[in-house]
């Protein structure tokens, strides 16, 4: 064999395996950001506290982030055309450690997103309107976040900065503190029949959750992951989990900005805090300090009925 081909041949094997060790170190590095995710997540156990018409058709359905038990009568619920939403109701006992005011805020959150997410599909109409579903939630357990976790990792996330890195450097949460939230839902037709229900739990994580300075930090952004997933199930029939995400429409858009809602109804969990809520999140401010929530006249106690 010639020089040539010999010095081709030897070529060709290294850059194989230079290529083959790439495609290793790659694999390496998704598998160790997975351990991370998995590392840096806190649990919520999926609490159920009997205020659903039926659980006997709940079957698991989990993303990569939330734990679900799910049934939806896919017929029915896609027949449907007008929702009413139910304000969400958070008792004392599931997190004795926030205020009045932090449960009152985390359980808007909650209604405004669904009342958003249903509002790609559905008309929403207020109370005491007729509606071919209502929906019902309760917030059953929310673990705080530790204020002092939280205000560390903050001031971890902008040593990059200080240190003159010009580029910005993603810093994970310290994976300590994380709040969690569980919650259970359910849509009724106009007979009293379920015909949608959803347990949901998920913990914080120390990649995609921002820490702030708030006890009730960690739920309230959890509280619009939930109004997201319940909202998608009822708008599609089917599970949430396991699908590619859907382009928000403009209305959407809008309400997530702090604009004015799709339907009047959806005024009655307040206007989203749009950039400000969006920048006080990003600063680690409470989201007490930007979420005005749902106007007085509209709240409701715990106690309340359906």
């Amino acid at each position: 064999m010639r020089d040539e081909d010999v010095e081709r041949q030897s070529a060709t094997a290294i850059g194989i395996g230079k290529a083959s060790a790439s495609v290793r170190d790659r694999a390496r590095l998704v598998s160790f950001a997975l351990a991370l995710i998995l590392c840096g997540c806190a649990t919520a156990p999926m609490t159920q506290s009997g205020t659903l018409a039926s659980y006997q058709e709940l079957a698991p359905s989990n993303g990569v982030l939330a734990k679900s038990l799910l049934h939806v009568n896919k017929d029915s619920v896609l027949a449907a055309k007008t929702i009413r939403v139910s304000p969400a109701i958070f008792p004392q006992n599931a997190a004795p450690a926030l205020s009045d005011d932090q449960r009152k805020l985390v359980a808007n959150a909650v209604d405004r997103a669904l009342c958003v997410d249903l509002s790609e599909r559905f008309v929403v109409v207020g109370r005491g309107e007729p509606a071919d579903l209502t929906t019902h939630a309760v917030i059953t357990q929310a673990t705080p976040t530790d204020r002092v976790a939280a205000g560390a990792s903050k001031v971890v996330s902008v040593v990059p900065a200080a240190l003159g890195v010009a580029a910005p450097v993603p810093v994970p949460r310290l994976p300590i503190g994380l709040g969690s939230l569980t919650i259970e839902a359910e849509a009724l037709d106009h007979a009293g029949k379920q015909q949608a229900a959803m347990v949901w739990g998920r913990g914080a994580n120390s990649f995609t959750n921002s820490p702030t300075l708030s006890t009730a930090g960690d739920a309230y952004e959890l509280a619009v992951a939930f109004g997201d997933d319940f909202g998608q199930m009822l708008v599609t029939g089917t599970t949430p989990f396991g699908k590619l995400p859907q382009l928000p429409s403009l209305d959407k858009i809008g309400s997530s900005l702090g604009g004015k809602p799709k339907y009047a109804a959806c005024d009655a969990f307040g206007r989203d805090p749009g950039v400000i809520g969006l920048v006080a999140n990003r600063l680690g401010a409470p989201p007490e300090w930007a979420d005005k929530g749902a106007p007085a006249d509209q709240q409701v106690t715990e106690t309340a009925s359906r």
